[in-house]
């Protein structure tokens, strides 16, 4: 039986945080898949084809890794394709607090066990909305996003300019 995990996210942008955490949960897990969140009333920077597409690059080189686009319920996404675990990264106590309450909801609502996995410590500053925050005010990402990424949020950047 091939275990499978799920670590979900909105990925807006993909962090070296995050693909450490997928890195490790490959290392656990025969497969796991990258579940980009697709939520309408949500305002994303990137499209979910741009989130889908950067992760991919992001994570080509980890063997037993795909990534997905997935609406509706994270529950339901993860009893469809059979996940044994839904795989979360903290970066500390805040971010437990945070996922606690989800990850009971999930369980309850579809069998499947969140697994915590701890952050590296050496990227426990980095989000998604720290990373967007930098490069709207033209800070350099550098260090903290997969290249594809930091060059995607620089063509961004510039387009704003030109308008």
């Amino acid at each position: 039986m091939t275990a499978l995990a799920v670590c979900p996210g909105s990925f807006d942008p993909i962090t070296l945080g995050h693909v450490d955490v997928i890195r490790r949960a490959r290392s656990l897990f025969d497969e796991v898949i990258v579940a980009v969140a697709v939520n309408p009333s949500k305002n994303y920077l990137f499209s979910t084809d741009q989130r889908v597409t950067l992760a991919r690059q992001a994570v080509s080189e980890l063997d037993g890794v795909r990534v997905e686009a997935v609406t509706g319920l994270l529950a339901a996404y993860c009893r469809d394709v059979g996940a044994r675990a839904i795989v979360k990264g903290l970066r500390g106590s805040a971010d437990f607090d945070a996922e606690l309450a989800m990850s009971l909801l999930n369980r309850h609502l579809s069998g499947v066990e969140t697994v915590f996995i701890m952050g590296d410590p050496s990227l426990s500053h980095v989000a998604s909305s720290h990373v967007k925050d930098i490069a709207r005010h033209g800070g350099d990402v550098t260090g903290l996003v997969p290249d594809a990424v930091a060059a995607s949020l620089m063509r961004l950047r510039q387009g704003a300019r030109n308008v």
